[in-house]
């Protein structure tokens, strides 16, 4: 592992997805769901983080009516069940680092994550040497093989926007905080394409630095995925040189990294060295492999060409839950965001334990699909206990297999109402 042991906390990287709710409410055992919450706490009961902090954070889009008027908010409750590792802070070194972002403090007033919070799945190796001129070498079949330089790419690079990303391993042992957003600037690949690169066959393989001095204990070495040309079209994909304003930093993929709009963030290579353009026949990549599953794909498929595209689908999940004092009693005000897919959702819909109806949320509006849109719902629970908060989209009909199988339920303990 590059350098050393991630002390404590490999469990919760190599632990698989669970399903809370369907452990709660699926088969034919139906353990009472709060001694199941209780249980698997890691915390102490309903604990209140510092909500003096949030103080000046706008309230969700779209909240006309203010429902807590003019109430006095007490605290924010915290998530039960989930991993208590520490939020925007690198942990662990090379192949097995990791940085969640702390997702509870979004506002919509602040949709890009700051660099330094923005998520890592792995560091830059130690064995980058960032010193020297980057080459990205570009080769297979084609009809010339060519080299692009930084300064290629720093010549056609353009704001390219804010794009949200996601690690297809963002679950609860992560606190789901393997998730951000950033503004960049970078080279569209229509454009190289239709400038430069002059390829023989529509299959090219986008290629990282992956060198590491030691083996790691959570990853499969190799950074390399294969996309079809209309893909990386389709997605609008670009070769980013700048994050938030400023040059990609080393652990962000500098000089150079792939953003794959709408993809899963394995798909997004960093520190690109080499783009190759091959045949209907190319054998999947390691990496392809070792992401199968989390990207959703039928078994692990031996061709590149079988993979599916490795698109987020529609999701959405509560980000925090604050308590509050209004009209005379405790209400509670659940924040949320709702991000991937193609197309607007309409309607979206909450409830609170596997046995209640779900009601549609009462304040939210969506814009646009990348990167994210927040929204809130009060809401007054009729006693004590653990609760579970799940979404759904119902409007428009979209696929969201990741929803639909209770990967983003978040648990809550109240303690007063």
């Amino acid at each position: 592992m590059s350098g050393g042991q991630v002390v404590g906390l490999t469990p919760f990287f190599l632990a698989p997805m669970h399903d809370m709710e369907e452990k709660v409410i699926g088969g034919l055992v139906k353990p009472d769901r709060r001694e199941f919450l209780r249980a698997s706490l890691l915390g102490s009961g309903a604990l209140l983080v510092d909500f003096d902090k949030l103080n000046g954070f706008a309230r969700p889009q779209n909240e006309r009516h203010d429902p807590l008027g003019d109430g006095k908010q007490l605290g924010i409750l915290e998530f039960t069940g989930e991993s208590r590792a520490p939020l925007d802070t690198i942990i662990g070194a090379g192949l097995d680092a990791r940085l969640f972002s702390d997702l509870s403090r979004l506002s919509p007033e602040q949709l890009v994550t700051p660099t330094e919070k923005f998520y890592t799945r792995t560091c830059a190796s130690e064995s980058l040497d960032g010193g020297k001129p980057w080459t990205i070498k570009v080769g297979g079949l084609v009809q010339e093989p060519l080299n692009l330089t930084s300064e290629d790419l720093e010549k056609g690079a353009k704001p390219m926007g804010m794009h949200l990303m996601e690690c297809s391993g963002n679950t609860r042992a992560t606190r789901f905080g393997l998730l951000s957003v950033a503004d960049w600037i970078g080279v569209p690949i229509s454009d190289l394409l239709a400038t430069q690169i002059k390829p023989r066959m529509d299959r090219v393989m986008v290629s990282g630095f992956d060198e590491y001095p030691m083996k790691s204990a959570t990853s499969i070495p190799g950074a390399d995925w294969v996309f079809t040309v209309e893909q990386l079209k389709a997605s609008k994909a670009f070769l980013a040189t700048e994050m938030n304003g400023q040059p990609l930093s080393k652990d962000h993929g500098a000089p150079v990294r792939l953003i794959m709009p709408g993809w899963y963030g394995c798909t997004s290579i960093k520190w690109v060295n080499a783009i190759t353009f091959v045949n209907e026949n190319f054998l999947a990549t390691s990496q392809m492999q070792e992401f199968a599953a989390r990207t959703h794909q039928q078994g692990v498929p031996k061709l590149a060409r079988d993979y599916r595209p490795a698109i987020i689908d529609q999701a959405a999940m509560p980000i925090r839950v604050e308590k509050w004092f209004a009209d005379g009693r405790i209400k509670y005000r659940v924040v949320g965001i709702l991000w991937g897919g193609s197309r607007l959702v309409k309607a979206l819909e909450i409830r609170f334990n596997p046995e209640e109806d779900y009601v549609r949320v009462a304040h939210f509006s969506q814009t646009t699909n990348d990167p994210w849109s927040f929204w809130s719902h009060v809401w007054t629970p009729k006693a004590t206990g653990a609760y579970l908060i799940r979404l759904r989209v119902t409007e428009p009909p979209v696929e969201t297999k990741r929803l639909n199988s209770g990967h983003y339920v978040r648990s809550v303990e109240v303690t007063e109402i």
